[in-house]
């Protein structure tokens, strides 16, 4: 659902449609946790899995297209060799469309070619420059520098594609420029760099060599920077009801993404939401979910009559809908804005509206 507050009233968004359904295997995604986009909005997806069902880790390949859903392919998998992962969390493609993957655990970025043949891995665990630790977001800039959330380094760190160290910003702390345990990360058009941070309960913007720009959002619903978050709502209330919590607060948000127009978009991960907020942070609007049956649920339905009369005697979708800890968010062409809806195991999508709406 998407609103629009605060007097900022020339902006509006539709929802256009769900996309996706579960799988552990070939034609579905398993906890979407991040995801990358061609210019034909084929999206490339990290599938975190579980740990008691690890095959459900792997790369999917989806085109998310206006006129539905397409499964192209799978790649990757659980494991330590090559070409595998046990702890995927950040995906970023480069000009030539090659796909680098963030491991947690093995603390690496691995690189495949765009159909999915393993290339290579670099990374070394550690606190020293050009070290990792905990690696998470990864977003890659024009000049094809590789921007690297250091998680547990409350770093950013910089890297060529073949993994040499070219520099780092940020340090631990609350205070503007300091971090406790980053996320997301994405660039704006302007190479301008965009960090969630992660246990500080905001977004933070920096220029491509460090200097702090701003910072976005405060701890809500409860508690304070570097200690704050609340995780009753998504504990009592993840997938089931919309949220309701002030405009402006953030609960462990973990994606970023910034559109055409400066516009920047925030998952709120234990919110189960999505914000919007302006250039200059002024909150726009939230996505709190209005997801139905995607193409590819649909066909899995029409596939088993039993679930389709398990579904008729539902009486109440609004659990349906709701976004349930939506880890990422991309602007995809046509100013669609795609939002991985991670518990959900789809993607939900939404329509920046170009002209004037009635609301």
């Amino acid at each position: 659902m998407a609103s629009v507050f605060l007097g900022i009233n020339d902006r509006t968004f539709t929802y256009e449609s769900t996309a996706a359904r579960a799988e552990h295997v070939g034609a579905g995604v398993r906890y979407p946790i991040d995801f990358a986009l061609t210019s034909e909005d084929v999206a490339y997806i990290v599938n975190r899995g579980r740990e008691d069902r690890p095959d459900g880790t792997r790369l999917t390949v989806i085109r998310l297209g206006e006129e539905g859903e397409e499964y192209v392919t799978e790649f990757g998998s659980y494991g330590e060799g090559d070409g595998q992962f046990i702890w995927p969390v950040g995906i970023a493609l480069d000009q030539d469309t090659n796909v680098y993957v963030t491991d947690e655990w093995r603390h690496r970025i691995t690189k495949f070619n765009k159909d999915g043949e393993y290339v290579s891995h670099w990374g070394v665990h550690g606190s020293a420059d050009g070290e990792l630790d905990r690696p998470a977001g990864i977003a890659i800039g024009q000049d094809q520098t590789v921007y690297i959330v250091d998680s547990r380094n409350n770093r950013v760190q910089k890297f060529s594609l073949d993994g040499k160290f070219l520099g780092k910003f940020g340090s631990a702390g609350t205070a503007d420029g300091e971090f406790n345990l980053p996320w997301g990360i994405c660039l704006d058009h302007q190479e301008n760099v965009f960090v969630a941070d992660w246990r500080n309960d905001r977004v933070q913007s920096f220029t491509s060599d460090g200097k702090w720009l701003a910072t976005f959002g405060k701890p809500g619903p409860v508690g304070k920077p570097g200690t704050g978050g609340d995780c009753s709502i998504i504990k009592e209330q993840g997938g089931i009801i919309r949220s309701n919590v002030p405009v402006g607060q953030f609960n462990r948000p973990t994606g970023v993404c910034v559109d055409q127009d400066g516009d920047i978009y925030i998952a709120d991960w234990l919110n189960n939401r999505v914000q919007v907020l302006t250039p200059d942070g002024r909150f726009i609007t939230e996505f709190t979910g209005d997801g139905g049956l995607s193409t590819m649920g649909i066909a899995k339905l029409r596939s088993n009559p039993e679930m389709i009369r398990q579904r008729n005697g539902i009486r109440n979708f609004t659990p349906e809908r709701v976004l349930w800890a939506p880890c990422a968010v991309k602007i995809g062409q046509n100013n669609r804005v795609i939002i991985a809806d991670t518990t959900r195991h789809r993607f939900q999508i939404y329509r920046k509206n170009t002209e004037p709406v009635l609301v």
